[in-house]
C-alpha cells in the first residue's frame, strides 16, 4: 500500500471522478470503477458469508478466496497491473473438483436457497456472475490481467457447488425447480 490513510476523507471525488492506484483518475461509472465495485461487492459477500457457522475447512477456502479479490480489486486499481496469478486460479479448480466430488450429479436445475449459509452463498454467486460481467466489459476496452476472468468464472462455478455442500452440511438439500408445478400453482 503506497499511501496510509490518515484522513478518509479526501474531497477530491466530490467532481465524480476517483483515483486509480497509478495516480490517474476517472469517472466514478468508468468500466474500471464499475468492476472494481462489483468485486468489492463480492468480498463483502463471502465476508457477510463468514459470519456464519461454517466448518474450518470451508472457512479457510472463503478466507483465501477473499485475499485474491482483494489482489484482483488491486490489479483492476492499476492500469497494466498483474496480480492474480495461475496458481490461484489452479487451486480453485482442485477446491472445485474436491468438493465437487462429495456431491449427487444434478438432474434438475436446483433453486437458491435451502440453509441460511447456502443462500448467502448463492448470492455471492451471483454478484460474482456480475463482476465477471463487469471486467468483462473492461476487458473489452482496456486489458486486463490474463486470469482475472477466469478466476472469476471459476470462483463462480465453485460458489455454485459450495451453496449445495453447505446444504447438505446443514442437513438440508438443493431447492429443485419444479418445471412441472401446474400453472397459477404457487406460492399461498
Amino acid at each position: 500500500m503506497g499511501k496510509r490513510l490518515t484522513k478518509i476523507y479526501t474531497r477530491t471525488g466530490d467532481d465524480g471522478t476517483t483515483g486509480l492506484g497509478d495516480g490517474s483518475r476517472v469517472a466514478k461509472d468508468h468500466a474500471r470503477i464499475q468492476a472494481l465495485g462489483a468485486v468489492d461487492e463480492l468480498n463483502s459477500n463471502i465476508g457477510v458469508l463468514l459470519t456464519e457457522a461454517l466448518d474450518d475447512d470451508l472457512r479457510i477456502c472463503l478466507t483465501a478466496i477473499q485475499h485474491d479479490l482483494f489482489d484482483l480489486g488491486g490489479e483492476l486499481s492499476i492500469p497494466g497491473y498483474q496480480a492474480v496469478q495461475e496458481g490461484q486460479l489452479v487451486a480453485l479448480e482442485r477446491l472445485l473438483d474436491h468438493h465437487n466430488a462429495t456431491l449427487e450429479p444434478l438432474k434438475e436445475f436446483i433453486l437458491p436457497g435451502g440453509t441460511r449459509a447456502a443462500a448467502l452463498c448463492h448470492v455471492a454467486r451471483t454478484v460474482c456472475r456480475r463482476a465477471e460481467r463487469g471486467v468483462a466489459a473492461l476487458a473489452s476496452a482496456q486489458a486486463v490481467g490474463p486470469y482475472s476472468l477466469q478466476y472469476l468464472n471459476r470462483l463462480s462455478d465453485l460458489l455454485f457447488v459450495l451453496a449445495r455442500v453447505l446444504n447438505r452440511r446443514g442437513g438440508g438439500s438443493d431447492v429443485l425447480w419444479r418445471k412441472d408445478r401446474g400453472v397459477g400453482e404457487g406460492p399461498g
